[in-house]
Parts: structure tokens; C-alpha cells; sequence
């Protein structure tokens, strides 16, 4: 028995799962997870010695790589002032700084803790403003685990959405409405029908938890036209995409300015922060200015801020690493599609899908082989690649992977 075996084993006993985040049980491959030791640049090692090149990056916070030198000696040197003080500090307002700008429509924010944080306020925020209950979300889409965002769909698009899991009271779901990703006859429906109690529609701008499904073209500014029409906010989620399309996100790479925006994962270097924000005047709601409540103890604390800084510093200074983490993603798609893959990238988003069908939305990421998808993902980890254990999930390219490890994968999926 391996000492991840054994760590696993003990920690069915402490953890729902052994984990602290269900994917970790790696279920959906039918397999046991390996323990991390330690990661560094490009590679994640293991308990019991065993060295991989990581296309997870921590979920995608990772696009310098594990351990940047930088962002680790700041780290350190601000802990010695203590880990957190729940009263201001100069750091909270660098960082928003530096996030206002690399995305201007960001005018006022919210520093919080994770990016489920920063969605749910988001939409209560959208709901203060508009003084509208119901909100549009889309199939597939995910937006952390808060009670109102965490649906399926029903029988139809107009139906009411079921809670996607137990614990949530069934009236939550009265004022989510569902429609499909890229189908902008969905949403026209719901807003003819429902218009005038929308408070907003929130959308990933590039789908990345149901794989990477980008938008057809014009559908997100069909978004941004038909929420102005009925007096809606457009929040796009952002926590994947924020940073690691362009600096300024996904609405900088497709040139549409959301109402309110959210942030996590790359926002953070890595540290649980996350933000949420955008139109001043629309913030301003936010208390103790206006009357929509948020807080949080840990929120914009010392630690996770500068490890923001220096990840967002580090970016800002070195522009030329979106090209060139772009240029050895696309290798590494060019080859899922040798071997006759459903392949989507964005940036350095990238996803392959096992069904020969189309991915425009959830109806045909549904079709999926996930059996074959195991024994994908038991191939690439026998080779010493960690790939994200769901296909489901998307991979991520770091600016840490060499063009060395980018052909050597390459050469590993052609012989698939």
C-alpha cells in the first residue's frame, strides 16, 4: 500500500470523502488520490515520491507555476506582521489599484475570501440595485455552492430549476431560471416572459466547469443588449478566466463590459481571495454605504492581498506571457485533435472531450464517454501527467511549462 493509500484511508474516517472538495476523490476516475507533498514551477510532487508535470495549477490560480520566487519571499516577509487584523490595510487598496487597472469597469469592489463569496454577493448586490428577485443563470454553468446558484434544470427552460443538491430549500429554486449556454432564443423566452422581476443574468463568459465551451459569436453581447433592454445587470463570472485570458479577463479578450464583474483563483496568487465589483453606481448599495449587507473576517486579508500583488505585478510587467502560454496551449490542442478529440481552447483554457459530437452547450458535453475519460486519465498519469480527474474540467497551461514539457506532452497524447 502506498502512504497516499494509507493517508486516504484514514481520512475517510475525518472527511466527508477523505477531501475537502469532492473532485479530490478523483470518483469520477475510479481511482485513489494521491497526496501532495509539495509543487514548484511546472511539477507537483507527491507523498510516496512521485514527480508529475500539473495541468491543474491548483484549478487554474497556478498561471506562473508553483512557488514563483516573488511571490513566496512576499509571503514570508509579511507574515512576520501577522496573518490577519480584520481592520484596513494599505495593501487592500494596492491591490484594488491594480485590479481597477487591468480591468476598468471594476470602479468600486469587494475583497472577499472565495469566489462562491464573491458570486453570491454579486447577485444580492444585483438584486439590492434593481429591486428584482429572480435571476438567469445557464445549464452548466457553475458559480460556486451557494443555495440560490447551485440548480439543474427541470423539465424546460422556463420551468422552475431543482436544487443540485440536498439541503437546499426547494423555494430557492422559485427565483432561479435556467436557460441554455449559447442559445439565445433561451433567454429571450425568459425575459418576454419574465422580464421585469430580473435582477441579472450571470454567466461564466467562457463556460470552463462543464470543459472549456466558449461562447458563439455575439452571445455575450446579446447578453449585454438584453439585460440593458429590461433594466437587468449582466455579472459575468469571471473566477476562471479573470487574468489568465488577458489581463483584463474575458471581457477585455471579447471586448464586452459587464455590469459587475467576479474575480477569484489568479487574483489571489493562490491565497483564498477573491473580489467582486464593478459599476460604482451600482456598488454603491453595498454596506455601510447602502443597505445591501456583506462582510467577512478573513476578507482582504494581508497574507492572500500580497500574494495577489505580486501575481497581478508579475503579469502587468511581463505582458508577452499571455502569447506565449496561448502558443503551447494550441500545441498541446493541436494534438487532442490528431487523435480525433472534441477539442475547445480559449487562451490557455483548454479541454477534450470524449464524444463525437459538437460542444456548443451542457446537452452535448453530456455525451461524453466518461469511461473513456478514466482511462485517459490513467494513461496520462502512468506517464507522469496530472490532469484535472473529471471531464468535466478544464486544463491549464502555466507560463512554468518549458516548450521541453509542452512537446514531451504533446508526444504523450499523440501516442494515446
Amino acid at each position: 500500500m502506498t502512504k497516499s493509500e494509507e493517508l486516504f484511508n484514514k481520512a475517510l474516517n475525518k472527511m466527508p470523502g477523505g477531501v475537502n472538495s469532492p473532485v479530490r476523490a478523483f470518483n469520477a476516475v475510479k481511482k485513489t488520490p494521491f497526496f501532495v507533498e509539495k509543487a514548484q514551477g511546472p511539477y507537483i510532487y507527491d507523498v510516496d515520491g512521485n514527480k508529475y508535470i500539473d495541468y491543474v495549477c491548483s484549478w487554474g490560480p497556478g498561471i506562473l507555476g508553483h512557488a514563483h520566487p516573488k511571490v513566496i519571499e512576499a509571503v514570508k516577509k509579511i507574515c512576520e506582521n501577522g496573518l490577519t487584523f480584520g481592520a484596513p490595510t494599505e495593501k487592500e487598496l494596492i491591490l484594488a489599484e491594480l485590479i481597477q487597472k487591468c480591468v476598468p469597469s471594476m470602479q468600486m469592489m469587494r475583497l472577499v475570501s472565495s469566489g462562491t463569496e464573491a458570486v453570491m454577493s454579486a447577485v444580492r448586490v444585483a438584486r439590492g440595485y434593481t429591486k428584482r428577485e429572480k435571476i438567469i443563470k445557464f445549464i452548466g454553468c457553475y458559480h460556486g455552492h451557494s443555495d440560490g446558484l447551485l440548480m439543474k434544470a427541470g423539465s424546460g427552460v422556463l420551468t422552475e430549476a431543482i436544487p443540485d443538491s440536498a439541503g437546499i430549500p426547494r423555494d430557492y429554486s422559485k427565483f432561479t431560471l435556467l436557460a441554455n449556454y449559447n442559445d439565445e432564443n433561451s433567454v429571450r423566452q425568459i425575459m418576454e416572459k419574465y422580464g421585469d422581476d430580473i435582477a441579472c443574468i450571470v454567466v461564466e463568459p467562457v463556460a470552463a466547469n462543464m470543459g472549456v465551451v466558449p461562447p458563439k459569436p455575439n452571445f455575450l453581447k446579446f447578453l449585454k443588449d438584453i439585460t440593458k433592454q429590461y433594466g437587468s445587470l449582466l455579472i459575468f463570472d469571471e473566477v476562471i478566466t479573470g487574468f489568465r485570458l488577458a489581463l483584463g479577463g474575458a471581457q477585455e479578450y471579447y471586448g464586452i463590459t459587464p455590469d459587475l464583474s467576479t474575480f477569484g483563483k489568479i487574483v489571489g496568487g493562490g491565497m483564498p481571495l477573491a473580489v467582486y465589483g464593478g459599476r460604482k453606481d451600482v456598488m454603491s448599495c453595498v454596506a455601510p454605504v447602502g443597505a445591501v449587507y456583506q462582510a467577512g473576517t478573513l476578507s482582504g486579508n494581508p497574507v492572500a492581498v500580497t500574494a495577489g500583488i505580486e501575481t497581478l505585478k508579475i503579469l502587468i510587467e511581463n505582458k508577452e506571457i499571455y502569447s506565449e502560454i496561448d502558443k503551447k496551449t494550441e500545441i498541446l490542442e493541436n494534438a487532442f485533435r490528431k487523435i480525433g478529440l472534441q477539442t475547445h481552447r480559449v487562451g490557455s483554457l483548454l479541454s477534450a472531450f470524449f464524444t463525437d459530437k459538437p460542444i456548443i452547450n451542457y446537452d452535448d458535453v453530456s455525451t461524453c464517454d466518461t469511461n473513456k475519460f478514466a482511462k485517459y486519465f490513467d494513461y496520462m498519469l502512468k506517464n507522469k501527467i496530472y490532469v484535472a480527474p473529471s471531464q468535466f474540467e478544464a486544463m491549464f497551461v502555466s507560463f512554468a511549462h518549458t516548450d521541453e514539457i509542452i512537446e514531451q506532452t504533446a508526444n504523450i497524447i499523440l501516442n494515446y
